[in-house]
């Protein structure tokens, strides 16, 4: 299994907004990331800069390119433009991030 880490942008104002869309996920993205292989999906908020750290286990890192491919990822994406920094196909600006310590 292989983790996963990025950072995205929140806006600001949108904080509560943002946890009680997650708090609803909609049970076909949740399917379609487990169907993805992902597991142990967090999602972490820094309150100081709104800058939202994602980080997730996955079977084949590589089988995330395939996302975008979803009719639910995009139409989750659009529901999400408006409270997050995002690309002009929808998809949030994400980052990844070098793991550098882990401490089994």
């Amino acid at each position: 299994m292989n983790r996963v880490a990025f950072k995205m942008q929140l806006h600001k104002g949108f904080e509560e907004e943002y946890k009680k869309r997650h708090d609803a996920l909609w049970p076909d993205l949740e399917q379609l990331l487990k169907q993805t292989g992902i597991s142990e999906y967090a999602i972490f908020l820094d309150e100081t800069t709104n800058s939202l750290f994602g980080v997730l286990k996955a079977e084949d890192p590589k089988a995330l390119d395939d996302l975008p491919k979803h009719a639910v990822m995009q139409k989750w994406w659009a529901y999400m433009k408006d409270i997050m920094e995002s690309n002009p196909d929808n998809s949030p600006v994400s980052i990844p991030l070098k793991e550098v310590f882990f401490l089994p």
